[in-house]
């Protein structure tokens, strides 16, 4: 079980797998407005936990643990942000700051109840297959990618 803190630092270097290829300890840094010191800390924190691969002053790696780990973090927050924007009705900003609270206090449980109900009120799709947070989306029934866009 990994704390809320490594939780962070493991979405970011996902986030900036996806949006430059090669990570760096500065690159981490820059993007979580941080020290090297702290980064440092938290890569052997997830070294340790075999979430990543990095050998010092190298590129930073997720392992396939790591990376289905950020990919369910990541879902999780938008299942709730979708809930608080599109059923709620509360801003994009009020929503994403929500959002990254109420992420890091749920449950998995919690989390599947609440895809389920998101996905049913607008109309995504029922979820009634077995969905399961832990699980990159359910490939077989779900595709919001359209509905991202929007928000």
């Amino acid at each position: 079980m990994i704390t809320k803190t490594q939780e962070e630092y493991l979405k970011t270097i996902y986030i900036l797998k996806k949006q430059t290829g090669d990570i760096r300890v500065t690159d981490i840094a820059n993007k979580m407005n941080c020290t090297k010191p702290s980064v440092n800390k938290a890569i052997k924190s997830l070294k340790a936990e075999k979430l990543i691969n990095y050998e010092t002053y190298g590129e930073i790696k997720l392992t396939n643990q790591g990376e289905d780990l950020a990919k369910k973090i990541l879902e999780t927050y938008d299942i709730i942000y979708l809930f608080l924007k599109e059923v709620l009705n509360l801003s994009k900003e009020e929503s994403a700051s929500e959002a990254e609270k109420i992420k890091l206090a749920i449950t998995d449980k919690t989390a599947n109840e609440l895809a389920k109900y998101v996905h049913k009120e607008l109309g995504l799709s029922n979820l009634n297959c077995g969905y399961d947070v832990n699980k990159e989306k359910c490939r077989s029934c779900v595709r919001r990618t359209n509905r991202k866009e929007e928000i």
